[in-house]
């Protein structure tokens, strides 16, 4: 009876209330703006008409450009609705989702304003949350981006009702022949990113099969590692990180002196390969900040930020039973598989345990994240389950916890609940 009164005299918090719309994140260049905003591609051309006519989209090849992409000559014409009269506007839910144009033809094909690409048909209905990889040169992430598309597509989806699925047959074909196979089909290693290559970006929606619940869209760039220390490039992606809703901060405790030297001493033969060179990881932290987190409220960035160590099956080499650094019964070592919620006994034993670690082992990278960052959590992920040899994996890939930081982000933007573990 007590517990009954209580709940009826409690507060309860205000339920949130939906907006009309959202602001649209273009999921190319990145652009933010209203969904107002949006200029739509016709359907078909008139030959007599100069505004229907076939043209170049001076926008569009500017952002192929940009990655090295050919341009495209001729395409339909770009339609700006301010020249369409208010009663030929078509909305769904107080969207601009559509017109019809002066020769009486619809178009839906909604376009960003400032690159042309075609938005995603939830564009505007539904809040635009993009997904940003981050870390240094040598780190892992094309790797890691490789391992964790494919975990969300063939088990995280349908541990939470969902389908994980490419924006386009192109992204789809591209990500699959140049990264999928190669890893999970051939067992050979990617060739890292090199400087000069800017490739799109790969878009997937992770979409829940309850209509109820809008899809989330996962943007990845496969760049080079460089760009994450070199000003003049990042500028081309800080607008990416910057209306992300979420950031995977990539950390390989190769790049921390202290591991590295004591895995060469530990591992002998059995370290595999090592990279020629690591960047630290403070020093992309604080390019970041200079980039963009220096220019927010307090200096700071409250953009929920799972930092992310790679390659944990490395760290075996490191492990003792009173282990100063790893234990051999440490939480890196064990699989979770996170079903319907986040298991927030699995998710606070591995954040407290990786905190602990990388503030004995890089204190000063550390120190920034806790300065920079104001919403962060700590995680330990093998994208291959081993170290590859001469470029091959042996046997078979059998990634660790890859998919753990985005279903923290996935808590983190209301999408699942949080529960103890049974």
């Amino acid at each position: 009876m007590l517990q009954f009164l209580k709940g009826l005299f409690e507060k309860k918090p205000p339920a949130k209330v939906k907006p009309d719309f959202y602001p649209i994140v273009c999921p190319y260049c990145f652009s933010k703006f209203s969904p107002e905003e949006v200029v739509f591609r016709a359907t078909h051309h008139v030959e007599g008409d100069q505004d229907y006519a076939l043209q170049e989209d001076e926008e569009l090849n500017r952002y192929r450009g940009r990655f090295n992409l050919s341009p495209i000559d001729e395409l339909e014409a770009v339609i700006h609705p301010a020249s369409i009269p208010a009663e030929n506007r078509i909305y769904s839910s107080k969207v601009l989702v559509g017109i019809n144009d002066r020769h009486g033809r619809v178009t839906r094909k909604r376009l960003c304003p400032h690159c042309h690409n075609e938005l995603p048909i939830t564009a505007g209905k539904v809040p635009s949350n993009i997904i940003s990889i981050v870390g240094a040169s040598q780190v892992g992430k094309s790797v890691y981006m490789t391992s964790l598309i494919h975990t969300l597509q063939h088990l995280t989806a349908s541990n939470f009702n969902a389908a994980c699925i490419p924006l386009n047959a192109d992204i789809s074909r591209r990500f699959r022949q140049k990264y999928e196979e190669p890893i999970f089909e051939r067992g050979i290693m990617l060739d890292s990113t090199q400087k000069e290559e800017k490739q799109e970006p790969f878009i997937f929606q992770f979409v829940f099969k309850d209509e109820q619940m809008a899809p989330l869209t996962l943007v990845f760039f496969d760049v080079a590692g460089e760009i994450m220390t070199d000003r003049d490039m990042l500028d081309l992606y800080a607008a990416h990180i910057k209306n992300s809703s979420g950031i995977l901060f990539m950390v390989d405790p190769l790049q921390i002196k202290t591991i590295r030297d004591r895995l060469l001493i530990n591992a002998g033969n059995e370290v595999g390969e090592f990279a020629s060179r690591y960047d630290e990881p403070r020093e992309v932290a604080i390019t970041m900040f200079e980039n963009f987190i220096g220019h927010e409220d307090k200096s700071r960035t409250d953009i929920p930020t799972a930092v992310v160590l790679t390659k944990s099956d490395m760290l075996q080499h490191l492990k003792e039973e009173d282990g100063e650094y790893i234990r051999s019964n440490s939480n890196v070592f064990r699989d979770v598989v996170h079903r319907k919620h986040l298991d927030l006994n699995e998710f606070e034993n591995i954040n407290g345990e990786i905190r602990r670690f990388l503030e004995k082992v890089d204190r000063p990278f550390k120190d920034t994240l806790d300065v920079y960052f104001t919403d962060t959590a700590y995680f330990a992920v093998s994208a291959l389950g081993s170290n590859p040899v001469d470029k091959r994996i042996a046997g078979v890939v059998t990634p660790w916890r890859v998919d753990e930081p985005f279903v923290w982000l996935m808590h983190k933007l209301d999408y699942i609940e949080g529960r103890q573990g049974e």
